[in-house]
């Protein structure tokens, strides 16, 4: 069998669990906003169909998919829940760096537990000691979404030597790491008080002076740390991240766009004479909103399928394929946002109704276009690199 064969029934047997669980998913939205963090039900039916492994090396139980398969999969659930696939998105990201660790700290993280889940989040000023085999982490990290849920947490940190000097790369730059530790020994704040995406349950942690070994970190997308080398894992995270969001948005986007067009199919409009699916404005407005999700979609998909075959044929990831990545996935990512913007104004004052298909996902995907992926600054990054200015590798 081909592998493309092959691809095609792994990706239709993931998007048959999807379909499986999306029921629970549905049911539980709602209260998962209310409580601002997935319901118990919702991570076990997505642990359960270990959609927390898609890009988790084959090793550790993980299946391990295509950058392809990993969109289709993420626009699938969020077809049903934005927080579900945000969640899904960012764990799987996550877990992408147990291909960085020695095999059997990889194997007692997720080897060995079947409810394993990585998060993380961003931290300013956070610093890891050197002390012996390992270090002493103080810090604190936001925006950890799925954090209440997890397993484990890394923090990222600047490495500091014991007498206080920055330990430096060889380019200068401050070495960082990621510092990995069980999630029950962070104390975390409740901060997630948001218009978007609130089911994500994105608080902040922290630790002082807290003791991790050597060997329960990592240096992402390091060459030299890389220890599975499966094609998947020569992909920055923030490739995986960029692909996983850009399919939240427009699957948010295709289900609000799905909404307007069952109620354009009943609705009279106060003082309207005609129903909105007989007025020609209308009719234009969609026409036109599903071109543009379609293009931004297929984009997306054709970008990231070639160059995913490209990258297995070769054995390495340019620069200049992470700059198409990133420009496909921001542009989808707006695009994702007009369309839903498109659909809301068309449904008029049925749209601000909780109870309808369009306010929750109208939030999740502003929420979304919000984020370090969704910045419109990436179009000046890849613009700066078409014009033949040196790249800036920190987004893409």
């Amino acid at each position: 069998m081909q592998q493309s064969s092959v691809r095609a029934n792994h990706a239709e047997d993931l998007l048959g669990r999807v379909r499986h669980i999306a029921p629970v998913l549905a049911d539980g939205a709602a209260e998962a906003e209310r409580r601002r963090k997935l319901t118990d039900e919702m991570q076990a039916a997505l642990v359960g169909e270990k959609l927390f492994r898609l890009l988790l090396p084959r090793p550790y139980d993980g299946l391990e998919v295509d950058l392809p398969t990993f969109f289709s999969v993420i626009e699938a659930v969020a077809k049903v829940d934005g927080s579900s696939a945000w969640c899904l998105c960012q764990g799987n990201g996550c877990a992408m760096a147990a291909a960085y660790l020695e095999p059997e700290i990889a194997k007692k993280i997720w080897g060995e537990d079947p409810n394993a889940v990585l998060a993380w989040g961003p931290g300013p000023r956070c610093q890891a000691v050197a002390d012996g085999d390992g270090y002493r982490l103080t810090g604190r990290w936001a925006f950890a979404s799925g954090g209440r849920h997890a397993t484990w947490l890394g923090g990222h940190a600047d490495v500091v030597e014991a007498d206080g000097t920055p330990r430096r790369n060889p380019d200068g730059s401050t070495h960082e790491r990621t510092l990995l530790f069980p999630a029950g020994d962070a104390i975390w704040h409740d901060v997630w008080d948001v218009i978007g995406l609130c089911g994500t349950g994105s608080d902040t942690f922290e630790v002082t002076e807290y003791y991790v070994r050597h060997d329960h970190s990592v240096e992402r997308d390091s060459a030299s740390e890389r220890r599975h080398r499966g094609p998947l894992y020569l992909f920055p995270m923030m490739s995986a991240y960029a692909t996983g969001f850009s399919a939240t948005a427009l699957g948010l986007a295709r289900s609000v766009l799905e909404s307007f067009m069952e109620l354009a199919g009943d609705k009279t409009p106060r003082m309207a004479r005609s129903r909105l699916r007989d007025n020609g404005m209308v009719q234009w407005e969609l026409g036109y909103a599903e071109a543009r999700l379609r293009a931004a979609r297929n984009y997306v998909l054709n970008e990231v399928g070639d160059i995913w075959e490209t990258v297995v044929a070769t054995g390495e990831v340019t620069i200049e394929q992470r700059m198409r990545i990133r420009l496909a996935t921001t542009f989808a990512i707006h695009e994702a946002k007009e369309v839903a913007d498109t659909a809301y104004d068309l449904a008029g004052a049925t749209a601000v109704f909780a109870k309808n298909g369009f306010e929750r996902r109208f939030r999740d995907l502003h929420t979304v276009a919000q984020q370090l992926q969704g910045r419109k600054t990436h179009f000046q990054t890849v613009g700066a690199f078409l014009l033949g200015l040196p790249p800036d590798l920190a987004v893409v």
